[in-house]
């Protein structure tokens, strides 16, 4: 009988069930979407209920089985990957105690643990030591210890998402460590929790034994238990395998095996990423995170609202394409494509910088987004081009980043993630960055990702490598325009690589003035 991988996908926006063969085909598909991040009680506060992620991978699972005929027994094994930073408290029985602390989430707190003198000197004379008490402000453990201590002291375990569906599937409390992105006491050179003299200990709350055990990406967490069975109608006794967080799966379920390929992601977060096995850190004293692949990092860039950005303006300026899509019978974003194709490459002199919340270092955490050279000629079409290219280039200027620091050219690109879908969006970022670009052959990364673990993990293929070789492969290819990346080559350099620092003064006062973002 033919095996089959099955991926538990769960992003910001939904969940998704979805069954791979050997040859990385997607051959079911089933989706539940979430409700949104709700706000509690303050503005810029995201939670969102963790028993409804249970229960959305539970009618997705369920769900899938009416849309194939493939039997339940084919299934060799299974792996989850999730949103990253996303963190649960639970007790004892991995009953969560609160709602999830999502990732969107800004609450910070200033009652933070003391780190010793030594330290501290340590970090003054390296110059980091503003970026060590963001690190402490924003770590949510942090914040349950100072404002919710009642809880915290009942708490049993402090989980990522993955880790709590992990076991909500298995009954062990266990994650991977391609998933450990988050404030958290992690060592992301040695891929471990950190040792025990570590600053980390000293800037978090939280103790090692409310930490789940790690594992690395293929490793076999358990098995599917009787309760999970039921819930989901995954058969009991199925291999639950270790994957990696939804960025790291992405990546090589887009074939980014090598340094010299550059994994681009089109999502909420929009990020450039190699992968490497050597440790490097493109912005000094901000670690590279694990990569899917066991002992490897990801070198990664990322524009936080990144393709949030495009979302927000089909909400607020897109609503005829959207009720013409819809009367038409045809899918939006072919509407937006020819939106964007309505322009010529540059925006006619529109430009945007795509930093719409605040960074750790590059940018800093007084950056705030712009968009600048509007004129009579402007339109919505332009806007929405100069997004698509403002994203662009800040990811072009990661590349660059990511060459310095690693020593590697990045000579071809791998595009994946909602945004790659659209033809336009793929041809301006090979005009931009000068290289081909080719789109995934699979629109679900991430969960081919997690099923390229499986596969190597239970040895349907050798290894990692043969894994990526044998289900991943180049979709459609885009070439750079030589006249069009000539305009964008100058507007780049010329342009958009001083917009930054030319108005960084002014968000340090916008923010000083309004309070927003938080008084620095």
């Amino acid at each position: 009988m033919s095996k089959y991988l099955l991926s538990i996908d769960n992003g910001t926006q939904s969940v998704r069930a979805l069954l791979f063969d050997l040859q990385g085909n997607l051959v079911a598909k089933t989706q539940v979407h979430l409700q949104p991040a709700y706000h509690a009680e303050q503005p810029g506060w995201a939670e969102h209920k963790a028993e409804g992620y249970w229960d959305a991978v539970c009618a997705a699972c369920q769900r899938l089985w009416t849309v194939t005929d493939i039997p339940r027994s084919a299934i060799a094994g299974v792996a989850v990957t999730t949103q990253r930073g996303t963190v649960v408290a639970v007790d004892s029985e991995g009953k969560p105690l609160r709602a999830a602390i999502t990732w969107l989430d800004q609450r910070r707190t200033e009652q933070v643990p003391p780190i010793g003198p030594l330290w501290t000197a340590a970090f003054k004379l390296a110059g980091v030591d503003g970026t060590i008490d963001y690190f402490r402000r924003e770590a949510e453990v942090n914040w349950i210890k100072a404002h919710q201590p009642g809880l915290w002291d009942r708490t049993h375990k402090f989980l990522l998402l993955s880790g709590y569906l992990n076991h909500c599937l298995s009954g062990r409390f266990a994650d991977s460590v391609g998933s450990q992105v988050a404030y958290m006491p992690f060592d992301y050179k040695r891929h471990a929790w950190a040792g025990a003299r570590d600053w980390k200990w000293q800037a978090l709350a939280v103790r090692p034994d409310q930490l789940p055990e790690l594992l690395q990406p293929g490793e076999i967490i358990g098995t599917i238990n009787a309760r999970a069975a039921a819930a989901t109608g995954i058969p009991e006794g199925v291999p639950l395998v270790a994957a990696a967080a939804d960025k790291a799966c992405e990546v090589i379920g887009a074939g980014g095996l090598e340094p010299h390929i550059g994994c681009l992601s089109y999502g909420t977060t929009a990020t450039i990423n190699t992968t490497t096995s050597k440790y490097v850190e493109v912005t000094p004293f901000i670690p590279p995170y694990p990569a899917a692949i066991p002992g490897a990092y990801s070198t990664e860039v990322q524009i936080f609202r990144g393709y949030w950005m495009v979302n927000w303006f089909k909400e607020q300026f897109g609503h005829l394409e959207q009720s013409a899509a819809m009367e038409q019978g045809m899918p939006p974003e072919a509407l937006f494509d020819r939106l964007v194709n309505e322009v010529p490459p540059g925006s006619m002199g529109l430009m945007l910088q795509p930093y719409w919340s605040p960074g750790i270092k590059v940018p800093g955490p007084e950056a705030k987004g712009a968009m600048i050279g509007f004129g009579d000629v402007h339109t919505r079409a332009h806007m929405y081009r100069a997004i698509l290219e403002g994203l662009a280039y800040a990811l072009r200027e990661g590349r660059e980043r990511i060459e310095k620091r690693s020593g590697t050219r990045i000579t071809e690109l791998r595009v994946a993630g909602g945004g790659s879908q659209s033809d336009a969006a793929m041809q301006l970022t090979a005009d931009i960055f000068g290289l081909p670009a080719a789109r995934a052959h699979v629109y679900e990364t991430s969960g081919l990702g997690a099923a390229i673990a499986v596969a190597a993990g239970l040895g349907l293929h050798q290894d990692f490598h043969s894994a990526i070789n044998a289900m991943t492969r180049k979709g459609r290819v885009f070439q750079p325009d030589p006249a069009h990346r000539k305009t964008y080559d100058q507007l780049y350099h010329r342009v958009y690589l001083k917009m930054y620092k030319r108005l960084q003064p002014m968000y340090a006062e916008i923010a000083a003035i309004t309070g927003y973002p938080e008084k620095l």
